[in-house]
C-alpha cells in the first residue's frame, strides 16, 4: 500500500466529509419534493383543506397555497 501522509490523510476525510454532507442534502431534496408531489394529488384528488395537507405533508401552510394555485392554472 502506498504511503499516505497526514496532509492526504486529512484532505482525503475532508473529501468524504463533503461527499456526505452533499449526498445528505440530495436525500433531503427528494423528501421535500416526494411531499410535493403528494400534495399535489391531494388537492388534484380530495377536498382537503391547504391547512390539513400541511399537516399531514409536514409542509408550511403558504407552500401547500402555493402548490394549489400552480395547480388551477
Amino acid at each position: 500500500m502506498p504511503y499516505v501522509n497526514t496532509i492526504e490523510r486529512l484532505g482525503i476525510e475532508k473529501g468524504r466529509q463533503e461527499g456526505r454532507q452533499e449526498g445528505r442534502q440530495e436525500a433531503e431534496q427528494r423528501a421535500l419534493e416526494g411531499k410535493r408531489n403528494a400534495a399535489r394529488k391531494l388537492i388534484a384528488l380530495t377536498e382537503m383543506s391547504d391547512q390539513l395537507i400541511a399537516e399531514i405533508e409536514e409542509l408550511p401552510l403558504e407552500e401547500v397555497a402555493k402548490l394549489r394555485a400552480e395547480t388551477k392554472h
